[in-house]
Parts: C-alpha cells; structure tokens; sequence
C-alpha cells in the first residue's frame, strides 16, 4: 500500500479530529503539525512545529491539511501555504466559495500546485448529494437542511466577536418546513426560512452585551436574516451543558418522472462528533489530492473533480470486486 505523508496547519478541535483520524488510515502519515501558539504548549501526539517553520518542510509532505476557521483563518492560511504545498481545507462560507476559489486557483496556477477546497461534509459530501439529487432529477427541486447541532463554523465566527470570550452555536432546523419537503408539496424557501440559530455566549467582563448581541445578529453570510436566538451564560455552564459537538443534517431532492411520476431522494447523517467525522473526510481527500498531484493535476478543485475512487486507499481492482 503506497503511503502519503502530510502535515496539519492549525491543532484546534479540527486539527486535533485529523490527529486522531490517522489512527485509522494507516496510508497517511502525519509528519508534523503546524501552530501558531508555542509547540511546546500543545499536547500533541506528533512532532509540532511553529507556522513559520513550514517553508522548510517543502518537498517533505505530500499534501497539507489546512484546519483553520472560514471567517479569518484560512482565507489567510491559503496565501502562506498553497504556494509551496498541496493543500486541502473545508472552507465553509457558502456565499464567499466562487471569490474563494478564484483567489486559491490564481495562487496554485502561479506555484503550479493542487489545492482542494470545501472538502467538509458540507460544502462537500452534500454537496455531492444536491448534484446528484438534482441531475437524476433534472426538473426537480433540492432541500438542505442543518442539525440539530453545533456548527464549527458559526461558533468560530461567534468567538472572533469583540468581548466575547467563548461561545457555541447550534443550528435548528425547522420541523414544519422539512416535513413539508417531505410531503411533496415542492415549497420555495429563502435561504432563512429553514433554520434557527441558537448561541451560547460567555461574554468577557465588562463587555456591552447588547452590542455583542447586535454585531452576531447582524454578520453577514452567518445570522443576518436568520432568526437568531443569543443566550449569555457562564464559563462552567458551557463546559459542562454545550462542550460536546454533535451535528447532522438531511438532504432531499423531490421532483417527477416526465410521466407524471413523483420520485424523493433523502440522504441524512448524524454525527456525535462535528469535528471527528470532517476530520475523517478532509483525510480521505487529502488522500486524493496527493494521489492526483502525482498524476500532475493543478490548480484549484472541488469535491466536483475528485474521482471517488482515489478517496479510497484501495486500488481499482479491489474496489470493483467488494463495492460495485
């Protein structure tokens, strides 16, 4: 079995998920682990290294694992690595993915490298599911819907809000709208119209509440429009009632046979660890990625242009005999 080696930017819950996820996939080799805190000061079961040490592993990783946040980390993340390494990242805002990738593409296409973005479970495995959805049902319509659970994504962009000093939110989807979906009635939604969100906010001391409230309600491409609910608590009440991250979702696409015959397609997963579960898929797409960089792809991809087949570390033959 060929072995791909890769390193890891960033050892927060994401980073730590990929950590543990290599125990599983004996193909991948974890090489090291790139911080911006003291490597000392992380309790890492690989060799850690600051970020500005990476440069001098060029040549050494197959590909890198970018395990940043959306709303800061790796829009700045990609400009420091995808110039030297293959890069893979679950980039998450879903409205910023087309200037995101036109920035990642101009960088790979200038230091002729491959880079994989919004390789999570979604944008990624979903968005799969709504393609397929949705071209084996050409005149249909395609539902998505978030949670129960936490969102990474959102809590990240909760916790880079002046004053506010931890936080978690969840994503809620709306029974009567799903059940609609699923009743065939083929109803249209506003982006807004199908989730709730919850956040549990520990706020810093002698921070204006109100205007933490304000700034989460109002960002862009996260709550705005959103009915969004925003509680305060304390240290001890989110560690011990809002540390764990379960998720989910389910994806439908309804639509008809050019006879008249109605047809619904429901995928759903539900997932006691967030971070676990993406953690397992970029892996498997970081597997990909140094499998197509080797054949001489570059340029920027999505989850659109990986063959399924090279997320497996078995080879065609293999594949073909247990799974078709």
């Amino acid at each position: 079995m060929k072995t791909y080696r890769f390193g890891i930017v960033g050892y927060g819950n994401l980073g730590r998920g990929v950590e543990l996820a290599v125990q599983q996939n004996p193909d991948m080799e974890l090489k090291a682990i790139f911080t911006r805190r003291n490597p000392q000061s992380i309790n890492a079961k690989y060799p850690a290294y600051s970020i500005d040490e990476l440069h001098k592993f060029r040549g050494l990783l197959d590909v890198v694992i970018l395990c940043g946040g959306s709303a800061q980390d790796l829009p700045e993340q990609i400009e420091k690595v995808a110039c030297y390494f293959n890069t893979v990242d679950s980039f998450d805002t879903h409205a910023s993915i087309p200037r995101y990738y036109e920035k990642v593409d101009a960088i790979n296409r200038a230091h002729g490298t491959l880079s994989l973005i919004s390789a999570g479970w979604d944008p990624g495995l979903f968005s799969m599911l709504r393609l397929l959805g949705l071209t084996l049902m050409p005149t249909g319509k395609g539902y998505t819907f978030w949670g129960k659970g936490v969102s990474q994504g959102h809590s990240d962009a909760i916790r880079r809000v002046p004053g506010v000093k931890n936080g978690v939110q969840y994503t809620i989807p709306k029974d009567d709208a799903l059940q609609r979906v699923r009743d065939g009635e083929e109803p249209t939604f506003a982006a807004t119209d199908k989730h709730t969100r919850v956040c549990f906010v520990v706020a810093e001391e002698n921070a204006d509440r109100q205007e933490i409230e304000k700034a989460i309600k109002g960002m862009p491409h996260y709550f705005d429009g959103y009915e969004t609910i925003v509680h305060f608590v304390d240290e001890k009440t989110l560690l011990e009632e809002h540390s764990k991250m379960p998720h989910g979702g389910v994806v439908v696409t309804t639509g008809k046979s050019a006879n008249g015959n109605r047809h619904m397609m429901e995928c759903s997963l539900t997932l006691e660890s967030n971070p676990e579960f993406t953690s397992g898929v970029l892996l498997a797409y970081a597997r990909a990625v140094a499998r197509m960089a080797a054949e001489g792809h570059r340029g920027c991809k999505t989850v659109f242009d990986i063959p399924l087949g090279y997320l497996s570390p078995q080879d065609g033959a293999v594949l073909r005999k247990e799974l078709l």
